[in-house]
């Protein structure tokens, strides 16, 4: 199923193709905590920026691997390239205009990351 998603400003647009029930992922780390993200990890391929390019700023922290990337007009964070997918993009349910048949949210402990941040290296390979 193809999901449209956008910022709160809509000036970042994006499309995602993932399942009409959505496994996501919902991590206690002082960022996505900070932020309300609501995990979506998939493979680039399945994502497309629509608009909004030049809008999109970049945060990164600690190992500088994921590319935490916001809105810089309204500041919402609607995806980002994540340390354990890097060759992935992490999208915030949240941001989904389009809302998924179900969503089936798992925890995850991010906050003790270098001990279970590989158990999510697959969710970026092509299915």
């Amino acid at each position: 199923m193809i999901y449209q998603g956008s910022c709160h400003c809509k000036a970042i647009t994006f499309e995602v193709d993932a399942p009409e029930n959505i496994e996501a992922d919902a991590c206690n780390c002082s960022i996505c905590q900070k932020s309300g993200f609501l995990h979506l990890i998939v493979p680039l391929s399945k994502f497309k920026l629509l608009s909004g390019q030049d809008f999109i700023k970049t945060y990164t922290f600690n190992t500088g691997i994921a590319k935490h990337t916001f809105c810089k007009v309204c500041g919402v964070k609607p995806f980002y390239t994540p340390r354990s997918n890097p060759d992935g993009i992490d999208i915030n349910i949240n941001c989904l205009d389009t809302r998924p048949l179900g969503i089936n949210i798992t925890k995850f402990d991010g906050q003790n990351w270098e001990q279970h941040g590989s158990s999510l290296a697959h969710k970026s390979q092509e299915k």
